[in-house]
C-alpha cells in the first residue's frame, strides 16, 4: 500500500448532481412509497446544479424485490428504480475497489476539476483505515456502493450466509464512518448468482454491473485504458478503479477521458 498523499485535503465547492433520482427509485422500488410521485427537485438531479448538494443520510435500507440480473445500462437502471428520463446522451462512471489514500484524492480533484460526478463502489476493509478519504467523497457530493466488506473472488460460489455477512459488514461501516447508506451493490468481478442478487435486494441494495470495462486493474497501459473507455457511447455505466494498487494508469487516462468524452457532448449523470 502506498504511503499517505502529499496533496492537501479534498475541501470541495462541488457542482454536482443530487443523489435524489437514484435513492427516490429505490425507495419506490422497495413499496415504501408506491404511489409517490417524483417531484421536480429529484428530475433536477440528471443535471448540473449551482450549489453543491451531499446526499441524504440514512441508517436502513427497506428489503425489495429482487432482480433477474444485474443493472448494466442507465436505460436498465430507470427501469429498475423508476427515475425520471436520463438525458439521451447520459453516461455515468463508476469507480471501485477504494477508498485509497493516494489515488482517491488524486481522481475527486480531477471530477471536481469538470464537475463530474461519479459512483465510488467502496470496499469495507478499505473504508478502515482510510475513514478521512471516504469521508471526503461524501463532502465531494459524490455517491456510494456497497462492494462487500473484502472482495472476495468467486462471491457467487460463497455460501449464503457468507455473502450476507461481506453485503451487511461493508454497509455498516460505510454508513458508520460516512453517515450515507448506499442504495447499489457492485458484486466483485461482476459476480452474480441467484444468492448474490437475492441477498443484496434483502438488504434493500440495486445490483449494478456496467457497460463498459477498460481492465484498468490489470495495468494495461494508460493508452489502453483510454482506447476503450472512449468508445463509451451514451447510455453506458463506466468501469475504473481507484483502489486495489497502483492506479497512476488509470488516473492519466481519466484526464483526457473526462475532457474528451465531454467534448463529444456526453453529459455524466449521477445513479
Amino acid at each position: 500500500m502506498p504511503g499517505r498523499p502529499t496533496d492537501r485535503p479534498i475541501l470541495t465547492r462541488r457542482r454536482l448532481l443530487t443523489a435524489l433520482p437514484g435513492a427516490a427509485g429505490l425507495t419506490l422500488l422497495a413499496g415504501a412509497a408506491s404511489t409517490a410521485t417524483i417531484g421536480a427537485g429529484s428530475l433536477a438531479g440528471h443535471r448540473m446544479t449551482t450549489q453543491p448538494r451531499t446526499p441524504p443520510t440514512e441508517s436502513a435500507t427497506a428489503p425489495m424485490r429482487a432482480q433477474h440480473h444485474p443493472v448494466h445500462t442507465l436505460a436498465d437502471f430507470r427501469r429498475a428504480t423508476t427515475v425520471p428520463p436520463f438525458p439521451g446522451d447520459a453516461i455515468a462512471l463508476t469507480i471501485d475497489d477504494g477508498p485509497h489514500p493516494v489515488w482517491t484524492p488524486k481522481i475527486l480533484r480531477l471530477l471536481d476539476k469538470h464537475h463530474v460526478p461519479a459512483l465510488f463502489c467502496m470496499i469495507g476493509n478499505q473504508v478502515l483505515g482510510h475513514e478521512p478519504v471516504a469521508k471526503s467523497v461524501i463532502r465531494a457530493g459524490h455517491q456510494l456502493a456497497n462492494h462487500t466488506w473484502s472482495h472476495p473472488s468467486a462471491l457467487a460460489g460463497k455460501s449464503r450466509a457468507r455473502i450476507r455477512k461481506e453485503i451487511h459488514r461493508a454497509q455498516e461501516k460505510i454508513h458508520d464512518t460516512t453517515g450515507y447508506t448506499p442504495k447499489i451493490f457492485r458484486s466483485p468481478g461482476g459476480d452474480w448468482s441467484p444468492a448474490v442478487l437475492q441477498e443484496s435486494a434483502h438488504a434493500g441494495l440495486l445490483p449494478l454491473d456496467w457497460s463498459t470495462d477498460p481492465r484498468d486493474w490489470s495495468r494495461p497501459g494508460t493508452a489502453a485504458i483510454k482506447r476503450r473507455m472512449l468508445a463509451a457511447r451514451p447510455g453506458q455505466i463506466l468501469l475504473c478503479h481507484d483502489g486495489g494498487g497502483d492506479r497512476s494508469q488509470t488516473y492519466q487516462a481519466l484526464r483526457t477521458i473526462i475532457p474528451a468524452l465531454k467534448a463529444r457532448g456526453l453529459h455524466f449523470v449521477a445513479l
